[in-house]
């Protein structure tokens, strides 16, 4: 897949936006479509062609992108709305949405069934990354279609990762979230512990970056400001990555824990939280934005818990 393409986008949002905006800026031509006119003629003045529906974004399109917020919606715009239908055969539909494993198999059996080609490539980077091109993509599918897709992906972001047959993008992506999440709690309630023992952030960062502590949560995505000066925490938590989706994948990994019969605790718990901060005062703040609640809401000791040592415990 050398030189221009036209690439046809169905999704022109937070992500898919930048996203759109920067295969036109790589010589593309991108025809883009959105329900919110707002957002389509944002998309239009960054050099995307408008699109009266998704159907006609289909038609003649060399790739087709999706950015959608659930798997619903993508296969009810592959099924019912005509997407598949109106693409010429053999057409690449490339899905960068976060969706269930359960449903990306589905659209990938879909477009086979209607004689397209398919990729699943849900993204990690978040809005910085789309706008930035430095995304990283976990793509599911064949060989062929990942390769296909390559060049395109290339202009998005820094790496594409082939991570195995349909829904295998999905399933990176969900089990990398899980451990996103669970990790951004683990380190905010370092921070908040360490603000009651005395400690300064500064001092907790210097140690835990270049100790064992060491993640992507405490030295790119910091939870508290100061330490990091890029951080959604130095900006009142403007995200960034949204609690709201972080939630989403959580709750994503935790139904596909379930169907799969894996016991993960950990992060059915970080699911748990999430899905309350995002509906209370994490609406529109970053992810890492929960360290105020873990401050505001300290949890009380549990029953049976261990108890404090004492002199002649031998502790």
């Amino acid at each position: 897949m050398n030189g221009r393409r036209t690439i046809g986008f169905v999704g022109l949002g937070h992500m898919g936006g930048p996203m759109a905006a920067r295969l036109a800026g790589a010589g593309h031509r991108v025809v883009g479509h959105d329900l919110v006119p707002e957002l389509l003629a944002t998309a239009v003045a960054a050099g995307v062609e408008a699109a009266g529906s998704a159907a006609e974004v289909a038609a003649g399109a060399d790739v087709v992108i999706t950015m959608l917020p659930a798997g619903r919606h993508v296969l009810g715009l592959y099924r019912e709305e005509g997407l598949l239908a109106a693409a010429r055969p053999g057409t690449l539909f490339v899905d960068c949405s976060t969706i269930d494993v359960a449903d990306a198999r589905a659209a990938h059996e879909a477009a086979g069934a209607a004689g397209m080609r398919a990729l699943d490539a849900p993204v990690s980077g978040g809005v910085v990354g789309a706008e930035a091109g430095t995304l990283t993509f976990m793509a599911g599918g064949g060989e062929a279609e990942f390769a296909e897709a390559e060049p395109v992906l290339a202009a998005l972001g820094k790496r594409a990762v082939h991570c195995g047959g349909p829904g295998a993008g999905q399933a990176a992506k969900i089990c990398n979230n899980m451990i996103l999440g669970v990790s951004m709690i683990a380190v905010s309630e370092a921070f908040v512990l360490g603000e009651r023992l005395g400690l300064s952030h500064q001092a907790l960062y210097d140690v835990a970056s270049a100790a064992s502590g060491q993640c992507w949560a405490l030295t790119t995505n910091c939870p508290v400001p100061g330490p990091v000066p890029g951080s959604p925490a130095n900006r009142d938590y403007r995200p960034g990555f949204a609690a709201p989706l972080m939630a989403k994948d959580l709750g994503l990994a935790a139904d596909a824990a379930r169907a799969a019969g894996v016991a993960t605790e950990l992060g059915s718990r970080a699911a748990e939280l999430y899905a309350a901060y995002a509906e209370g005062p994490g609406q529109a703040r970053d992810f890492s934005g929960i360290v105020t609640t873990l401050r505001e809401h300290p949890v009380p000791p549990a029953a049976g818990a261990p108890h404090t040592a004492q002199d002649g415990d031998g502790a």
